[in-house]
């Protein structure tokens, strides 16, 4: 059956500097340079080399295959002199047959990787980090010459379409597989989740029928079924594919927002982009789990993959944890007449490669897109060939898109896509947070029949900076907080919004950014770059979205304060909540989500919050002088930066 082996190891890396290093994969030259601020990191070509020896095959009945899971953003491979890929599009997987250019030992493999500023493959403009580079895996597949699609925009051969049917009790499971040869058998097997065959068939395409079906429930219970398909020549089985998938139906209403297997589900949840400090994208399996697993444990349960495709291994968690995903592709902040090839065959592989996770429920046809677009007619022309594409290809899901601030509510572009959401920071970037309510509201009086949703939104906020009169534009963990505590509020004053999602999970590098704050960093995280620090933020999600019990002193890291007394803020997720201060009981609060006591502060406060087992502690310090390492300085109509 099928042989894989990685080729992440012992590459030579040629780059800006012309000089020669060794490196392992995953691998970005941006990692530092792409980080720093200025705008100046490296975007051109690198070249990466590698010598190994063919893996072990029957050349008259196998066949090898070469697999980049992500080569940013135009890769042009060769083999031994010989180019046999060209791909445009940093963010797929793309293979290729290689077995009649190798050699039983010593292949040589180049591959030039480009991120340079073109007018063709997407993205170019947006406020992130283009970071080039092999920055996913590389494998070497052994397959039989006679085997399941794998050169369809790489996908993986089967296509599975699973609804609930007679009162969500059964599953109804459509299966398509493709194979590179007209003859033989295909035989699929479906497995429960303790590998248990539930249903079997024979054709390439059939209908299975899964009895007391469990269903794919979100993060209540996200099961899978796997399918398995062998293809049979000539009484012999040639190859093997499987693929897990999920049982699930959902449906939106433009006054009560998402469903999930005919229940309301209101969509709330965060956005995210891959990179990290110090690693730019080339991510780890371990540091994707890590981002799942703050994710979970902040109890999102959406999560819009920004933007463009993210690594297999982290749909396939979001399958696992019960996410429900909006995947998108990187047509992106400005409208390229020459890129209107690349926007189809990013969103083809886009939908083949991904279209059996049952935690995806639409597809993003662009972001931004109106911020410095000129020539709207075309733009306009791609987006309906874009949303008429994804809906020729699946049947099953909705498509969506994210407007920009200034693009307004009329805008044809915003009535493209089946539902819409906006990227709207009123309250950041312009005064106002109850500007977020009026928006809604005008929005939904004007298109009642419209589902609106927030796709962005959210404020800088840094755990070093601090303020005790917290403002618009201050970068301050505490402003942060106070931004976010009204945008939840305000999202359970509109409930019809069908998602909703804080921009962004974490920190990520933007190396344009040289204003307030950090150079080369977007700080609207919720969490640090390095994934150390959970801001005040986190726990306020926890505590409107966990089921996890926990209690949270804010502003702990604003110790030394000047004030005679100091407001304590916590934030939990239980009814009430015990304040202790210097070990003597004060007061108890009953309600939820946020409590706030008033403490004085002559000298030190050591404070402590209970509620039932769970507790937590600070102190805090009166002192004659502010630290004099930050100092705010007003910037206008912008709000307040803090400067160093």
């Amino acid at each position: 059956m099928r042989k894989r082996e990685t080729l992440n190891q012992g590459w030579l890396f040629i780059g800006p500097d012309k000089k020669e290093i060794p490196v392992n994969l995953p691998h970005t030259w941006n990692a530092v340079d792409g980080q720093d601020g200025g705008n100046d990191y490296w975007r051109g070509s690198c070249v990466y080399s590698k010598t190994f020896d063919a893996p072990a095959y029957d050349p008259d009945t196998e066949c090898v295959y070469l697999e980049f899971r992500g080569v940013n953003a135009t890769a042009d491979v060769s083999l031994n002199g010989e180019k046999c890929i060209h791909h445009d599009g940093g963010y797929s997987t793309f293979r290729k047959d290689i077995t009649s250019l190798l050699r039983a030992k010593e292949n040589t493999l180049v591959v030039i990787a480009d991120n340079s500023v073109n007018d063709r493959v997407y993205p170019q403009k947006a406020d992130f980090t283009f970071y080039g580079g092999i920055y996913r895996d590389v494998y070497l597949i052994v397959v039989n010459k006679k085997h399941f699609d794998m050169d369809h925009f790489s996908g993986p051969g089967i296509q599975i379409t699973a609804k609930p049917c007679e009162g969500y009790k059964r599953g109804d499971v459509e299966i398509n597989t493709w194979t590179n040869c007209e003859e033989g058998t295909v035989n699929v097997r479906i497995l429960d989740a303790d590998h248990k065959q539930v249903a079997q068939g024979e054709g390439k395409q059939l209908h299975l029928d899964i009895p007391d079906v469990n269903l794919w429930n979100g993060l209540e219970s996200p099961y899978l079924y796997t399918a398995v398909a062998t293809l049979t020549v000539d009484g012999e089985t040639v190859d093997e594919i499987s693929s897990r998938f999920g049982v699930r139906d959902f449906h939106y209403h433009p006054k009560t927002g998402f469903y999930l297997n005919g229940k309301s589900y209101p969509l709330r949840g965060v956005s995210r982009h891959q990179d990290r400090k110090g690693v730019g994208n080339a991510l780890t399996k371990e540091m994707h789990k890590e981002d799942m697993d703050l994710i979970c444990e902040m109890g999102a349960n959406t999560i819009r993959l920004a933007h463009y495709q993210h690594d297999q291994y982290f749909y396939d968690l979001c399958d696992e944890r019960g996410m429900v995903v909006w995947a998108e592709i990187p047509y992106i902040s400005e409208h390229m007449p020459k890129g209107r090839e690349n926007t189809i065959s990013q969103m083809k592989e886009l939908i083949i490669q991904n279209y059996n996770h049952p935690s995806i429920v639409c597809w993003g046809v662009s972001n931004e897109i109106t911020i410095s677009t000129k020539d709207k007619k075309d733009m306009l022309d791609n987006h309906h060939v874009l949303n008429d594409l994804v809906h020729e290809m699946d049947k099953t899901r909705f498509t969506t898109l994210a407007c920009y601030a200034m693009c307004g509510p009329f805008n044809k572009v915003a009535h493209i896509t089946d539902v819409v959401s906006w990227n709207l920071y009123l309250g950041w970037y312009v005064p106002g947070l109850w500007l977020n309510d009026v928006w809604m509201r005008f929005f939904h009086l004007v298109y009642p029949s419209r589902c609106l949703g927030y796709s962005e939104y959210g404020c800088e906020g840094m755990p070093n900076l601090h303020s005790p009169h917290p403002r618009r534009g201050d970068h301050t963990e505490e402003y942060q907080a106070i931004y976010h505590e009204y945008l939840l509020k305000c999202f359970e004053r509109n409930p019809y919004m069908w998602a909703t999602h804080v921009w962004n999970m974490f920190d990520f590098a933007a190396d344009a950014r040289d204003q307030g704050g950090e150079p080369g960093m977007n700080h609207k995280g919720l969490i640090t770059f390095d994934r150390k620090t959970k801001k005040d933020s986190f726990y306020l999600y926890k505590a409107y979205w966990s089921k996890e019990p926990f209690v949270h002193i804010c502003s702990k890291r604003f110790a030394d304060r000047t004030e005679s007394s100091v407001t304590v803020k916590v934030y939990s997720n239980q009814n009430e909540v015990t304040l202790y201060l210097n070990g003597q009981k004060k007061e108890t609060k009953y309600g939820g989500n946020v409590f706030t006591f008033t403490v004085p502060l002559a000298d030190t406060a050591k404070v402590r919050v209970t509620s039932g087992e769970w507790s937590d502690e600070a102190e805090f310090r009166h002192v004659a002088q502010p630290n004099p390492a930050y100092t705010l300085k007003d910037t206008g109509d912008k709000g307040a930066n803090w400067t160093k």
